[in-house]
């Protein structure tokens, strides 16, 4: 099978983010036994090795730059920038950042692509690529949209907590942009793939005629491999990109609301915040005693090792969570917030108890509290969580029910 893929988002190296690590483990499965061609864009943080390396992961990689933007010199030339915008996206029902993106070279690319019958499938890695999906590409080839996490959802759920960077802003897309375009953009597609059963839920009100897969991520367990020992001792750490927005109100409620409590009743208790680019708002909760703050670094697990506790505070956003499963791989007991913990089975009656859930500062502390003081709950949230992944969990899977996915599609057009 051939199958066109489309990632605005470089996804190389697969550590940068999430979207990234998805696409990347996605793509390296496929290209195992099927051939892959992969059109990409890059920005100012991807140097050419990286381009080389990820070359050697598909049959084929077109790489784009992304389209430069005017420069705005002075207020009234942003805000009228701004106005342009934001009308341009009502309009379209499109968000910003996808025109942002849009690239028209990709999207002759894709054209002559279609046209020459030269794929078997075109999959979109995240909802930002559906732009370069014409309604008519139905007909000729099987499209598949990879969402990896509701933007609508995703939106609303920052909203609701208080934790938009822009409310005003963000009110106005949501009732004016964002539900018209996943609605619009559903109906594009062959098939629809999301990570978790919340994310189903969410597009089945949008195309509840269509079979919507969840196909949860998984982890690399040669880079997340578990832990020969447990540490013990009062090491907290929070994982992820730092410049996102729900990691970094995470990383505040955390710093600000649960870790001075916890340090009442454990004075040398230190909160690790572990990521690449964090922000100014970030760095700033250093002058908080106990936060570090580590910016990127060269191995993700062996600071997980060197943990007594991964927390997962996270308060907004869909999807299935790399940052809990790769602590659960490395063998870090894990306490974490709802959103945290989505689409895990953790801490069902009747099944092994795998993580503990909490959602206010009392309950984290409580929660931590508990595996502070008893090493036997830390090794059985340990080999549990490790137990889960290797289970259910790894990229192998993921890619596994992918494949069946577009296979699926594909026999389907062929017997019609």
């Amino acid at each position: 099978m051939h199958i066109l893929m489309l990632s605005s988002t470089f996804p190389y190296p697969p550590s940068r983010g999430g979207t990234e690590i998805r696409t990347f483990n996605l793509l390296k499965y496929l290209q195992g036994t099927h051939c892959v061609t992969l059109i990409t864009q890059t920005h100012k943080d991807v140097s050419s090795a990286e381009v080389e390396e990820l070359r050697k992961y598909v049959s084929e990689l077109i790489v784009f730059p992304i389209p430069a933007q005017p420069q705005e010199k002075n207020a009234i030339a942003r805000l009228l920038g701004k106005t342009t915008r934001f009308v341009e996206s009502v309009l379209k029902a499109t968000p910003p950042n996808v025109l942002y993106r849009y690239s028209p070279e990709i999207q002759a690319f894709v054209d002559d692509y279609v046209r020459s019958q030269k794929c078997d499938v075109i999959t979109c890695e995240h909802s930002v690529n559906e732009i370069y999906i014409r309604p008519e590409f139905r007909h000729r080839v099987n499209t598949v949209v990879d969402v990896h996490s509701s933007v609508y959802g995703w939106i609303r759920d920052h909203l609701e907590m208080g934790a938009a960077q822009n409310a005003m802003r963000d009110r106005l897309y949501l009732s004016l942009v964002l539900k018209r375009y996943e609605q619009r953009y559903c109906n594009k597609f062959s098939n629809i793939v999301v990570t978790t059963e919340d994310d189903r839920q969410e597009f089945l009100k949008l195309r509840p005629d269509i079979e919507i897969e969840v196909i949860p991520n998984g982890v690399d367990l040669e880079l997340f491999p578990y832990r020969q020992q447990d540490p013990g001792g009062h090491k907290l750490i929070f994982v992820g990109a730092m410049d996102a927005s729900h990691n970094i109100d995470a990383a505040r409620f955390f710093a600000v609301e649960v870790l001075p409590k916890l340090q009442q009743h454990y004075p040398e208790t230190t909160f690790s915040i572990v990521g690449a680019r964090p922000t100014p708002e970030v760095l700033d909760l250093q002058k908080i005693p106990g936060v570090v703050v580590t910016g990127r670094v060269p191995s993700m697990a062996e600071y997980l090792h060197q943990s007594c506790v991964c927390v997962v505070p996270l308060r907004t956003g869909f999807g299935i969570k790399n940052k809990t499963l790769e602590a659960m791989a490395s063998g870090v007991p894990v306490v974490a917030s709802d959103r945290g913990l989505e689409g895990l089975a953790v801490d069902i009656a009747g099944k092994p108890l795998r993580a503990l859930r909490a959602n206010t500062p009392t309950q984290y502390v409580t929660a931590i509290s508990e595996l502070f003081n008893h090493p036997q709950l830390r090794h059985e949230l340990s080999h549990n969580g490790r137990q889960l992944v290797e289970t259910e969990f790894t990229w192998d899977t993921a890619g596994k029910l992918y494949e069946q996915v577009l296979l699926q599609n594909n026999a389907s057009r062929s017997i019609n």
